[in-house]
Parts: structure tokens; sequence; C-alpha cells
């Protein structure tokens, strides 16, 4: 009798744990089929409340034209400048224990951590007050200038880049670079031989992804660039100008536009992860 009743009680149990652990998936399948259609309707309802003809008027004006060439213009030197900057800082942290790891990382993370608006405050006060006016003896103005988009654009894109090629180094095989410096390879033909081939997928991954990042800013651009039309007009703030004064079918426009190249630079990371991956 004992032994029956141990055995009831053990299948009670497993049936009660299955009806727990079959509850918990349902609960977790319910909410990634909201998560799921919730994205798919914010996308669906931006790209079907404008209708064709007034999409297209929009994109024949020559506000859109300068909006499009000069963020796709800027957001490309920026993440350049950002590739260029990443690419010695990842390395050494991916390759060297440094004093103070902690610090620095944690330095290096505040242009993710802290709001645009706040960054876009500190580079306004570091452009202006602070050194303005020793780099406008030099030629250089960066207060309300396209310059100063750049510069935003690459003070918030340049950790993004860090991040992903400090990721990129650190899945390298250390042991094919000193097989390499074995064979009579200097440093510098090792880095440029086996570590940057080896890490050319990661690398991609992280310039896309502050090219992406570029493209998007709007905070710290408004604050050191200033929101000007036809001067520092990036698709950000052509968005942000045509919904202040209800012109609604231009800042969707925008919008639209904005949405399919963040979909084309999503699709792009997710094909270099996957062949990342399988390499």
């Amino acid at each position: 009798m004992v032994r029956q009743h141990s055995k009831n009680m053990a299948s009670i149990s497993r049936i009660h744990n299955g009806i727990i652990n079959n509850g918990i998936l349902n609960v977790f399948w319910l909410i990634f089929v909201l998560m799921i259609v919730f994205l798919l309707l914010i996308i669906v309802g931006l790209l079907t409340y404008t209708d064709t003809k007034s999409m297209a008027t929009v994109l024949q004006q020559p506000e859109f034209h300068f909006a499009v060439k000069f963020t796709l213009g800027t957001s490309i030197i920026a993440m350049l400048l950002a590739a260029a900057f990443a690419l010695p800082v990842a390395y050494i942290l991916s390759r060297h224990k440094i004093p103070g790891r902690a610090f620095i990382d944690t330095l290096l993370d505040i242009p993710i951590v802290l709001p645009p608006l706040v960054s876009g405050i500190a580079l306004l006060i570091f452009f202006g007050p602070l050194f303005g006016k020793q780099l406008e003896q030099i030629g250089i103005s960066v207060v309300f200038s396209q310059l100063g988009v750049i510069i935003a654009q690459w003070f918030i894109a340049t950790p993004f880049a860090v991040r992903s090629f400090i990721q990129a180094f650190g899945s390298i095989d250390q042991r094919m670079e000193k097989v390499a410096r074995t064979l009579g390879f200097s440093p510098t033909m090792v880095f440029v031989k086996v570590t940057l081939p080896l890490a050319r997928d990661g690398l991609l991954g992280g310039v896309m992804m502050a090219w992406a990042r570029a493209l998007g800013e709007f905070g710290a651009t408004a604050m050191l660039a200033g929101i000007t039309r036809m001067k520092t007009e990036t698709l950000s703030v052509a968005v942000f100008l045509n919904m202040s004064i209800g012109d609604m079918n231009f800042a969707i426009a925008t919008s639209i536009v904005m949405l399919i190249i963040a979909l084309l630079v999503l699709a792009g990371l997710k094909i270099l992860s996957r062949r990342e991956v399988i390499a």
C-alpha cells in the first residue's frame, strides 16, 4: 500500500509539473506572438498611413533630396571615422591587459548610456566655450555647422563599433597569430594578413552597426549642429521640422524612407552574423 501510494504521488507530481511547465511555455508563446504582431502592426501602420500620390509628391521635393544626400554623406563619413578610431581601441582592449580596464570600458560606453541630448550638450560645451575660439583661429567651425553633424554622429556611433570590434577580435584563435609570428611575420603583417581577414565579418558588422546608428542620430546633432532647414537637415531633423509645422505627409514619407534603410541595414547585419556563425 505504501509503495502504491508513493507511485501515485509521483505520478501526480509529474502531472503537476507538466501542467506548470506547459503553462509557462504557453505564456511565453503568447508574449512572443503579441510582440511580433505589435511590431508588424506598427510597420504596416506607418507604411499605409499615407497614399501613393502624397508620397510621390514628397519624394520630388528639393528639401527631401537634400536631407537624403546630406544624411548619407555625413553618416558615411562618420562611419569611416568611427571605424578608424574603433579599430585600434578595440584591438588594444582585446589583446592587452590594461590597468583600470573597468574604468576605460565605462568611459567608452558613456555615449551609449547617456541620452543623446546630454551628449549633444557636452559636445556643445567642448566645441563652444572650452575650445571653440581656439578652433576658429585655425579655421575650424563646429557649432551650428555641417561639420558638427559629422562629429555628433561619430561620437554616438563609435562606441557601437568598438564593442562589435572587440567581439570580432576576441573570437579569433590567437594561436593562428602566434603561428604566423613563428613563420617570420612581423606584428604588422600578422595584423594585416591574419587578424583582419579572420575578423572580417565581425568588423563589417560593427561598421554597419555604426552606420545605422549615425543614420538615425538626432539628439546630439540637434544640440551641436542645430536644426536648420537645408543646411544641417538630416532625415531625422526633417521629420522633426515638418512634424512641428504639421506637414504630416513629408514627415511620414521621410520616416518610411528611414524605415526602409533601417531594414536593409539590419538585413545586412543578420547576413553577416549568420556567415560569421557558419564560419
